[in-house]
């Protein structure tokens, strides 16, 4: 499995951006899961939902299954969040894992940057961004794309993991 990671700060677009690239990596007949790391409690399945209650009422695993998809929620119940290998290591076989987050992980990423956000840039402190999307101009040797290019962006990816 290929993994090309997606960073910057929260409301910069880097959900907006994969949302538009997944279907990209599709066509081309990739298989394409994707991690991405809260920084909150979230939840997937709904208050009064048979799940939701299960888990609630203490149950450390509830697996939903249909027909059409299944999920799994695992409540850490104080023990230690599982660390990125873990995860990696849950997913299924597949061409390309992209993650959204986890700034940290030594992989192949790509910035998302917006000046609106009132950040400042991560390139500069993190060696692993090979390449940046914004709304602007941006001062770097890196190369750059247009927030709204997917299809160069998508062409990058792939061409930077040598699966073009």
């Amino acid at each position: 499995m290929k993994i090309f990671g997606f960073a910057g700060w929260s409301g910069s677009g880097k959900t907006t951006l994969i949302e538009k690239l997944i279907p990209l990596f599709v066509e081309r007949g990739l298989k394409v899961s994707l991690i991405k790391h809260a920084h909150h409690t979230f939840d997937v399945d709904q208050p009064g939902k048979d799940s939701y209650r299960h888990r609630h009422a203490g149950g450390t695993e509830v697996l939903v299954s249909s027909s059409r998809r299944w999920a799994l929620v695992h409540e850490l119940r104080g023990a230690i969040e599982p660390g990125f290998g873990e995860l990696l290591e849950r997913l299924s076989p597949c061409d390309l894992v992209l993650i959204e987050g986890f700034k940290r992980e030594r992989v192949p990423k790509l910035e998302v940057y917006r000046a609106v956000t009132g950040e400042p840039l991560l390139h500069p402190q993190d060696q692993d961004i090979v390449a940046i999307a914004s709304d602007q101009r941006v001062d770097t040797r890196l190369p750059q794309f247009d927030l709204n290019d997917a299809p160069g962006i998508a062409a990058f990816v792939l061409r930077h993991l040598g699966m073009r």
